[in-house]
């Protein structure tokens, strides 16, 4: 697994991270690393679904705002 793994750098609050500490003090994580591993890949879980909601939705405005613009443009040139 490490081979498939990049390295990052990220910049966290000052309070995040001595939460990130005290749970790997608490042997709820082996390292900062695993628990942030753990947040980002919880984090995917919960909104991975939550994109395509989105896509759609900003599809529909777009196509609301073409629409309107062309019934503007029709009763313009009436």
């Amino acid at each position: 697994m490490e081979g498939d793994n990049e390295k990052i750098t990220i910049r966290v609050p000052k309070r995040y991270l001595k939460a990130i500490d005290y749970l790997v003090r608490a042997d709820d994580f082996p390292s900062r690393s695993e628990a942030i591993r753990a947040a980002v890949r919880d984090m995917i879980y919960e909104r991975i679904e939550l994109v395509p909601d989105k896509i759609q939705k900003i599809q529909a405005a777009e196509q609301a705002v073409e629409n309107a613009v062309a019934l503007e443009e029709k009763l313009l040139k009436l």
